[in-house]
């Protein structure tokens, strides 16, 4: 597949990249995204990427979306993680009803989590939601915040025919709620991923998601992006942690021409055992990334024809985002090895590529644990990760 979808996106990124990278050191400083950078972003179109063309997006395929991500992570990982995933949540709009999908789309920046859960009483015409979800990264420029709450009649917990707790997915204004301080890390500090509160907010019916097998989605969102249901969204987690690792490969590039590290008569990239570790590194990226993107071009092909995408699909989409993580991860480690003294330093990028891939690795979406996740599926057995049921 070609992903030409993207070129103009990519075009746009590059005309404001020099807007997201002046206010990168402002959104470390003050733990969000600098309104100019989402500002950028929004006029850009970048946050409709994923967004129906029926709701006035670009509905560009899973592999262009991510390297537009990507693209935008190797400028300021806070800027590229934040995109990532209100691009995700856009995809996730497909469960609500075609009312809710279009209202949100009016303004498609969203932010929350699923864990815990929230609680949310059925009332007339919709659900009284009380919830608090930490990690809800752009919390404060989100126009939506979205959670996972379970139902209740009253003070009894609703179950399905299975006697499984009835769950659902509330769309509420992010005016509606209230976002805690609680966002102070090692690393992804520009992301803003503080909690969101809601507090009795009344949600109606028409901006309820109940999470199920997407069947029959709403018209507008009929095409075969979104046939691939939770897995582009999964996936999409792993852009960042990509683009993290290019733009570290390339500033040691850089770096290497004209560092002369110190009682060595050559320049840091003269050496053998540098040259090593970045085309070592180099070589990890690539595979890592041909990897995610063969599985999601596999997966849309599957959505193409008609089809909703296996569960082995799902398993290669899941293992594929996992390893691509962890590999970025360890190429930026790699890439710190070659750079000496320079990768300590705050004054360089470096430093700060490696703090911010080793919170992207602790992700419950795509951490290693996830292995084991996909484990219990090829040997056969039940598996503790409930989105493959979707």
């Amino acid at each position: 597949m070609t992903h030409r979808q993207a070129e103009p996106l990519l075009e746009r990124v590059k005309e404001i990249a020099g807007v997201i990278a002046e206010h990168a050191p402002e959104a470390e400083r003050e733990r969000r995204l600098a309104r100019p950078a989402f500002e950028a972003m929004r006029d850009a179109g970048l946050y409709t990427m994923w967004v129906p063309r029926d709701l006035g997006g670009y509905e560009v395929d899973p592999v262009s979306g991510m390297k537009v991500i990507g693209a935008v992570s190797a400028i300021d990982s806070a800027a590229g993680w934040n995109l990532q995933l209100a691009s995700a949540v856009t995809i996730l709009m497909a469960w609500l009803p075609e009312t809710g999908s279009k209202e949100v789309a009016e303004a498609p920046y969203c932010a929350g989590g699923f864990f815990p859960l929230g609680r949310a009483v059925a009332v007339d015409g919709g659900y009284r939601l009380t919830a608090r979800c930490p990690f809800s990264s752009g919390c404060q420029q989100a126009t939506w915040f979205i959670c996972q709450a379970q139902v209740f009649d009253g003070d009894t917990p609703r179950v399905d025919e299975n006697g499984q707790p009835v769950v659902i997915w509330p769309f509420y204004k992010a005016e509606e709620g209230n976002v805690v301080d609680t966002w102070r890390t090692m690393g992804m500090r520009g992301t803003g991923s503080h909690d969101i509160v809601a507090k009795g907010v009344f949600v109606p019916e028409h901006r309820v998601a109940s999470p199920r097998p997407l069947t029959d989605p709403p018209e507008t969102y009929s095409g075969p992006l979104y046939r691939t249901t939770v897995w582009v969204p999964v996936a999409a987690l792993a852009a960042p942690a990509l683009g993290i690792a290019q733009s570290a490969i390339d500033f040691v590039v850089a770096l290497g021409r004209k560092k002369q590290p110190n009682y060595m008569t050559q320049t840091m990239g003269e050496r053998p055992v540098v040259q090593s570790q970045i085309a070592e590194a180099t070589a990890m990226l690539n595979a890592s990334r041909a990897y995610l993107h063969g599985s999601l071009n596999k997966a849309h092909e599957i959505a193409i024809a008609g089809q909703l995408i296996s569960e082995e699909q799902k398993i290669d989409v899941q293992l594929a985002t996992t390893y691509a993580i962890r590999t970025a991860a360890d190429a930026v480690d790699l890439v710190c090895r070659a750079a000496g003294t320079t990768a300590i330093r705050e004054t360089a990028q470096l430093e700060k590529h490696f703090r911010d891939i080793q919170v992207i690795t602790k992700h419950a979406y795509s951490s290693t644990a996830r292995y084991e996740s996909v484990g219990k599926l090829l040997f056969g057995k039940e598996t503790d990760w409930g989105f493959f049921a979707l």
